[in-house]
């Protein structure tokens, strides 16, 4: 039913009002001479509406005549009404045609290239140069492009990655990525080595399952010194190199500077903005009409937004929304101890995220004071597990 709808729309057809007291003998009739009408409505007694295929409709002169009927046309539609209302627009049809021709040339390369991944944005940089460097780009033939040939290259190329995916879609090419995990090196229980200092530390706790101790709680260590030797020697063996086992807690720091200036210019947006727009085409920009903002203060934030047409067909063009935001500077002055708490504040916060847990023994807070500023050094005592293995090398 609805492929007939569909040819009847091609060939067009017309909606047509039949008026007059003999409608039942001009539906006989039309039957008769197969003449289709459907879509049949009844308004009253002696009108009806129905649709008709144009080439049928001056079949029905001679069947009017014949019933008394009246018949006006009421809508048409289809194809050929279609095709004679636009007849003489010649540079409207001759530009949909360029742009449709315009369109699958520009199908056949990419345009936009997408990293998806767990990793952040300077690997995402070193990546799209790598995949660059073997023929991924901006512009490039999409049939010349073989997937599996640089994929395989790339695996060659970067082992802090365990897995890459290429696809193309469209216009898009789409990199999915799996970082691999960072594991430590793992030295093997038959092989010697030492257990050394990871972080500079005053030594809290040592404790050997295998090799020697070589330092006492309270003493200092650096990064890099041995704690625990892979050797033991005894009085008849003599020194024998084993795979130290053991236990390092040290009393380690994490320090912060900030700096706090006593008298402070703070932003504080109005909320006013004003966007311009312009059209990028590789490093061509056409502004759009635009006009400067006339804000006495304002910041600027350019956003780039690829073009596409649909989910994965991407356009050779950027949409560059440039944003100024109006604000107003209002100053503030601190006294000394607010400056002290707001630097304490904002180490602490900073700190937070190195420590992640750790159990803090101790916190020291040094303050330095300029004409302008205070300077706050917030340092944590934290305890912490330090002993790194390090194979022993002959």
């Amino acid at each position: 039913m609805k492929i007939n709808r569909f040819v009847e729309y091609v060939h067009g057809y017309v909606r047509i009002s039949i008026e007059g007291y003999y409608i039942s003998q001009f539906i006989n009739i039309c039957n008769t001479k197969k003449i289709n009408l459907w879509n049949i409505k009844k308004d009253n007694e002696i009108k009806i509406f129905a649709s008709i295929e144009i080439k049928n409709f001056k079949k029905l002169k001679h069947i009017c005549k014949k019933t008394k009927c009246k018949i006006k046309i009421e809508n048409k539609k289809g194809m050929p009404f279609i095709l004679k209302k636009y007849r003489k627009r010649k540079l409207f049809f001759s530009f949909l045609i360029l742009l449709i021709f315009i369109i699958i040339i520009l199908s056949n390369f990419i345009w936009n290239i997408e990293i998806n991944g767990e990793i952040d944005t300077f690997k995402k940089n070193e990546i799209l140069e790598l995949v660059k460097k073997e023929g991924i780009e901006i512009g490039k033939f999409k049939n010349s492009i073989n997937t599996k040939e640089v994929i395989n290259k790339i695996r060659l190329e970067r082992d802090d990655l365990s897995w890459i995916g290429i696809d193309i879609k469209g216009t898009n090419v789409i990199i999915n990525v799996v970082p691999a995990d960072e594991k430590p090196e793992i030295i093997n229980e038959e092989e010697s080595c030492n257990i050394i200092a990871g972080k500079d530390g005053i030594i809290l706790k040592v404790n050997a399952q295998n090799g020697t101790i070589l330092v006492n709680e309270g003493d200092v260590v650096k990064s890099g010194d041995i704690i625990i030797a892979g050797w033991m020697e005894g009085k008849y063996t003599g020194k024998q190199y084993v795979h130290a086992h053991g236990e390092v807690e040290a009393k380690v720091w994490y320090t912060n500077i900030q700096k706090v200036y006593l008298k402070e210019t703070k932003k504080i947006e109005t909320g006013e903005t004003k966007n311009n727009y312009s059209i990028k085409i590789n490093n061509f920009k056409i502004n759009l009409p635009k006009t400067l903002p006339k804000f006495q203060k304002y910041d600027t934030i350019e956003e780039n937004k690829k073009l596409k047409l649909f989910s994965n067909f991407y356009l050779p063009l950027d949409l560059v929304k440039c944003t100024y935001k109006e604000y107003e500077e209002e100053i503030i002055i601190h006294s000394f101890e607010e400056a002290k708490q707001i630097g304490i504040e904002n180490a602490r916060n900073t700190l937070q995220k190195e420590i992640n847990g750790k159990e803090i023994l101790d916190e020291k807070v040094k303050v330095r004071t300029e004409k302008d500023y205070i300077e706050i050094e917030f340092m944590y005592e934290v305890k912490e597990s330090i002993g790194i293995k390090e194979r022993i090398v002959f």
